[in-house]
């Protein structure tokens, strides 16, 4: 048994069950048993609204956000990678200062609010913390980096990073930028960049693990080619379920496979993303929430829950996304599989709206034939795996 009894609070759907009641039956139990992580956590957007708590039960109807602590336990999810997400802006020394406060202010954020909750969770910076975390009943909180644009020119800020405990980090986000073409801009370095390319060498000589999630085709490639220890994709869906520039191919999962990496599922580009002008402006603003005030955070939950009524974002559901795991998983194999369902950065589908939806996926798993080992392996063994298998110079 991985979990304390304390932790043994994972629900079907929607489930408010309280910490420290009975384990549940069926499949629930059998995924409140194992160490469950998603690899692509961008809550921390919400970290610094006010009026708002990590440690509060917060509701879909009447909250954007899709993780807490509680719904954590209510879907035994144990822990991730949460994020430090900075927007692309201008390949100038200024764009880069400024990006580079930014990121250096979510990292510290992401910091205190894992210290103000240290009852119920703790920083991990390794395979053998999170397993040590788990037997103890705590929550697990990596960091990564999504988009490495605020390191402007300067490699040596990834040792920063890394000594602010960053494991995990990608070079490029929805437009192309210093280090890599993005899947969704600009062709413009035929893959990684001459500077992305040292942008490797070093994330291996320090032992992040690389995520190619954002990527485009040519930069996956050389990224697999390129890095000497596996690498990852954080948050990422097959482009055989939807043909997107942003998802990946089924060859290049297999290719993936074969050098030891894993492709984590996520909920996102399973259809076209219904990015209508009036879902732009509530995004827009969204990106803002940790600025607004309580009131003003209401009105656009309530906004956005209307417009879901009229405008849904993805034509997708569980039922789609569980067919495409089944297909990712028949693809690379049940060592190259885990999750990264984008939670609170543009994911969930209907019928996985947050984290309490989680069991639903073991459920199937084990309704398609998968032993408890391979489940576990997509939940958080691959993952762990590969964290551990980055080299990296020896540090004191």
């Amino acid at each position: 048994m991985k979990k304390p009894a304390l932790l043994l609070a994972a629900t079907a759907l929607a489930s408010c069950s309280a910490v420290g009641e009975e384990k549940p039956a069926g499949p629930a139990s059998l995924h409140a048993d194992m160490l469950v992580l998603d690899t692509h956590l961008d809550t921390p957007l919400h970290f610094e609204r006010e009026g708002w708590s990590f440690a509060d039960r917060h509701a879909l109807a009447n909250d954007l956000v899709q993780l807490d602590i509680p719904r954590m336990k209510d879907g035994a999810l144990d822990g991730g990678f949460f994020v430090i997400y900075t927007e692309q802006g201008p390949l100038t020394p200024q764009g880069y200062a400024d990006a580079l406060a930014f990121a250096r202010e979510r990292s510290d954020l992401i910091d205190g609010v894992v210290a103000e909750n240290g009852s119920a969770i703790a920083p991990a910076l390794t395979a053998d913390d999170a397993r040590r975390l788990n037997g103890e009943g705590k929550l697990i909180a990596f960091k990564s980096i999504e988009n490495s644009y605020p390191l402007g020119e300067d490699l040596s800020l990834l040792q920063e990073f890394y000594d602010k405990g960053v494991r995990m980090a990608g070079p490029v986000h929805s437009a192309t930028n210093q280090f890599a073409d993005s899947a969704t801009g600009e062709a413009r370095w035929s893959g990684l960049s001459p500077l992305g390319r040292k942008w490797v060498a070093e994330m291996n000589r320090l032992g992040i693990v690389i995520d190619a999630s954002h990527s485009s085709d040519a930069a996956f490639d050389q990224l697999l080619e390129l890095s000497k220890y596996p690498i990852i994709l954080s948050h990422s869906s097959l482009r055989s379920a939807y043909d997107h520039p942003r998802n990946l191919d089924e060859e290049r999962l297999r290719k993936l496979a074969a050098k030891g990496g894993a492709m984590c599922i996520s909920t996102i580009f399973m259809s076209e993303m219904n990015m209508s002008p009036a879902r732009a402006e509530l995004f827009g603003q969204y990106e803002q929430i940790g600025g607004m005030a309580p009131e003003e955070q209401a009105e656009l939950t309530r906004k956005w829950r209307e417009l879901d009524k009229t405008e849904p974002m993805w034509a997708a559901d569980f039922e789609d996304y569980m067919a495409m795991v089944l297909r990712a998983i028949e693809v690379g194999g049940v060592d190259h599989i885990c999750f990264g369902a984008d939670w609170d950065g543009g994911g969930g589908l209907a019928g996985i709206e947050d984290i309490s939806a989680l069991p639903k996926v073991t459920e199937r798993l084990e309704a398609a034939g998968y032993s408890d080992a391979d489940i576990e392996k997509m939940w958080s063994g691959n993952v762990l795996r590969i964290l551990a298998a980055q080299g990296g110079e020896p540090r004191p």
